[in-house]
């Protein structure tokens, strides 16, 4: 009796705790999401952040049941350039919120990616004078120019962040140097004025935890502005590190590391981690730095392409848009996708977006065969073969697992491999299927203990993979097929790999480099992206020192690292525009975005046109104007200035409502009674872009207006090269400007007279002199 007892007494208990799991598993879950509200229309004496918390509170709980108040998440309050928040919401709610009048748009929050010496006298070199003598370190405005980067944080330690030399902090500045765990106020100074830091997953676990009464809040002190990763310091040194002599990466690219612009301040912006960054974070980290007084904002950061959210469920898109309405520029990667075309993210017109090329420096990794052949390979390698002793040499199919499809171990996919075989050997690995990063067939020969790899793959030999003191070297298809053919041909095939050499003065550069994102944009067509291309590739700069695997023996970790990725070429951008912002103090980012694109170049250190790493030639959907040159930028004779006006009838033109504009930025503004999106091309643009022209019958006239920043009394004529079969017609063909900062307008006409259907590529030039004005353009016809 007590035994059915007890038994009835268990089943009741399993009972009651089944019906408890199955009502929790049926509540909504929550997620983070970010509500936008438009345009900040308060002045600051109107009660501040506190008064902004409390109207955010209070809408969130007018959606939110009285039964469920603990529920109430704020988690980030924006409210200095733009109003918003960011909470913890079920979809219900988030609906609910949608459909508020405040309210623009409500997106969960997206998870974006980062997008991982000699690159500025390479660009110095294309311009035919170093910079130095232009601007050099001790240049006094520039120290006046607060960069902004927003990323993984900063490593302050670095010696790309010495303030020696460097007068005191602007008066301006109204940021803060954040504390958190191993990072004190002492960690920055004249140099790195401010750091902050963002924990939005630790503070949603926190929130969460409340019904449950467990505890997921994280460690005491385990937020920080510091840097674990790398990738901030990186990028934070390349915009404005100072001049670090004798720099090096385990001695390769020895020199001299700098930044763009090495006197202007630094304020870094933690809003990201190894596993990415978190959408709402960036977006508090844009509000932040343009409160705190930042002049420029650099964002190594994106979405992926195949998940591009509209212009106003971006976060980086959002922020930007009003980060220049504040009169605060806005540099961002384009993106590591390419070589497919429509992969170029960070798209708006508002943003400066910037792809990536090579500069004139290789890393050689070279292999040297049995019969004494030697093939140039790439690749970053430490190790300790020499010439003097040789190892069996096998393609990865040659020593496939059992049941292992040959395609597979040719490839070197994980668990291909038969390390009994493999081991003691140098493996040749194919890349067929790009799903297997280089790494993983790295760690897939490593483990079996191999002697190192040899890696055939054309498409991506010219960015250089670190493999530590693991013997690596990456060869095109030609030095692979002798490989193979040597492997075929002989009974005992041998090899060794030559540890890392750098080779400066290589040609050609620039070259695109194969994963910088292309254009054109998935979201318009009618505005050319990327704007310019700059160094991205094999990019020494400062570095977490971290004691990763791979450091070669007996040496300590370095403070400098090569990198490379459109996020390399990003602060190469926002250091020379804070250049020229030091230079024009009253000039607005879009003029300061005009002089970079209009002196841009299409040569390379040949003198000939520049390639794409197909060796054709490199189009404007590849790298906008051209590459960036900082020099000419300086005194680029006419820009065109792109305005607030312009970029709200951009949002009028993709077909946004007038209400929704008018919550984005004036309560007044009014849509033109023309709308369409094929007028976006008639916005005040430093490039032209006509997404459909008919082959027959059809012209398109735009037009622009641009103001004269050189000398008075000048004449500038047009000079137009457009391809085969597509008339291009301006008018007038001579501007003339009495005064400095008069204005004149043109029309440019489009029509197709034969021209091939697709993409056709131009340009049109206005000369004066010294300067010469360069506008290009891309015309699909249909």
């Amino acid at each position: 009796m007590a035994s059915s007892t007890m038994q009835l007494h268990s089943l009741f208990i399993l009972f009651i705790l089944l019906i408890c799991n199955s009502s929790a598993t049926t509540q909504p879950s929550s997620k983070h999401y970010v509500v936008y509200m438009g345009g900040s229309d308060h002045h600051e004496d109107e009660g501040g952040d506190e008064a902004a918390e409390l109207a955010h509170l209070t809408l969130l709980s007018s959606i939110i049941p009285s039964d469920e108040s603990e529920r109430l998440s704020l988690i980030h309050s924006y409210n200095h350039a733009f109003k918003g928040f960011s909470a913890l919401l079920t979809e219900s709610e988030a609906a609910l919120l949608s459909d508020h009048d405040e309210v623009v748009s409500v997106f969960p929050d997206p998870t974006l990616q980062l997008t991982t010496t000699r690159s500025w006298d390479f660009l110095d070199a294309q311009s035919g004078v170093e910079s130095h003598h232009v601007y050099g370190p001790d240049h006094a405005s520039a120290q006046d120019v607060i960069i902004g980067v927003i990323d993984t944080g900063v490593w302050p330690e670095s010696p790309s962040f010495s303030d020696e030399g460097l007068g005191e902090i602007p008066l301006r500045w109204k940021g803060v140097c954040m504390e958190g765990h191993d990072f004190n106020k002492s960690n920055c100074n004249r140099k790195l004025i401010g750091a902050r830091y963002y924990n939005v997953i630790e503070d949603s676990l926190e929130l969460n935890s409340k019904k449950s009464n467990k505890s997921t809040t994280p460690k005491k002190g385990s937020g920080s502005p510091r840097d674990l990763v790398g990738h901030g310091t990186h990028t934070a040194s390349t915009a404005a590190g100072v001049p670090v002599a004798n720099a090096s990466y385990f001695g390769l690219a020895r020199g001299t590391a700098r930044g763009g612009s090495p006197s202007s301040r630094l304020a870094t912006y933690k809003a990201c981690n190894e596993e990415g960054c978190s959408g709402a974070n960036v977006l508090k980290a844009i509000d932040d730095a343009i409160n705190d007084g930042v002049d420029i904002i650099s964002i190594s950061i994106s979405m992926s392409s195949i998940f591009q959210s509209d212009f106003l469920s971006d976060p980086i898109a959002i922020g930007a848009f009003h980060a220049n309405q504040k009169g605060v520029m806005v540099v961002c990667s384009a993106g590591n996708e390419g070589p497919d075309t429509s992969t170029v993210v960070n798209s708006a017109p508002w943003i400066f977006t910037v792809a990536a090329s090579t500069i004139d420096r290789v890393f050689l990794s070279s292999v040297v065969l049995g019969n004494g052949h030697i093939l140039r390979g790439s690749g970053i390698n430490f190790s300790n073969l020499t010439r003097s002793k040789m190892y069996p040499l096998t393609f990865g199919r040659d020593v496939a697992g059992t049941s292992v499809p040959l395609s597979e171990a040719s490839n070197c996919y994980p668990g291909s491999l038969d390390a009994k075989k493999a081991a003691g050997k140098i493996i040749v690995c194919i890349n067929t299927d790009p799903t297997v990063s280089r790494r993983i067939k790295k760690l897939v020969t490593e483990s079996a203990r191999t002697v190192g790899m040899l890696l055939i793959d054309e498409a991506s030999k010219e960015v250089a993979f670190d493999t530590g003191v693991f013997p690596f070297s990456q060869l095109g298809d030609i030095e692979g097929m002798q490989i193979l053919k040597y492997i075929n041909s002989t009974k005992n095939p041998m090899a060794t790999i030559l540890p890392t050499m750098d080779m400066k003065r290589f040609k050609p550069a620039p070259v695109v480099a194969s994963f910088s994102s292309r254009g054109p944009g998935q979201l318009t067509e009618t505005i050319l992206k990327p704007d310019v291309v700059a160094p991205g590739v094999g990019i020494l700069a400062g570095m977490a020192p971290k004691g990763e695997e791979g450091i070669p023996f007996g040496k300590k970790p370095s403070n400098f690292a090569i990198k490379s990725g459109t996020s390399m070429a990003c602060p190469h951008v926002a250091g020379i525009a804070a250049v020229l912002k030091s230079f024009h103090r009253t000039w607005s980012p879009s003029m300061i975005k005009s002089a970079l694109m209009t002196t841009a170049t299409m040569s390379n250190n040949l003198g000939k046109p520049f390639t794409n790493n197909t060796d054709n030639p490199a189009s404007p959907l590849e790298v906008g104007a051209g590459e960036v040159s900082p020099l000419r930028a300086t005194n680029p004779g006419l820009v065109y200035e792109t305005t607030s006006k312009d970029y709200l009838y951009f949002l009028c033109y993709y077909g946004y409502k007038p209400k929704v504009i008018r919550s984005v930025a004036s309560p007044d503004f009014t849509c033109p009674k023309n709308s369409s999106e094929d007028l976006i091309s008639d916005i005040n643009y430093p490039s032209i872009s006509i997404r459909s022209l008919q082959a027959r019958r059809s012209v398109r006239t735009v037009r622009r207006t641009v103001t004269n920043v050189g000398h008075a009394n000048a004449a500038y004529i047009v000079s137009v090269n457009s391809p085969t079969g597509l008339d291009v017609t301006v008018r007038p063909q001579e501007l003339l400007f009495d005064e400095k900062t008069m204005k004149a307008s043109f029309e440019v006409s489009f029509s197709s007279n034969g021209a091939k259907k697709g993409y056709n590529f131009g340009s049109l030039t206005w000369s004066h002199g010294l300067h010469s004005v360069h506008t290009v353009f891309v015309v699909n016809i249909i």
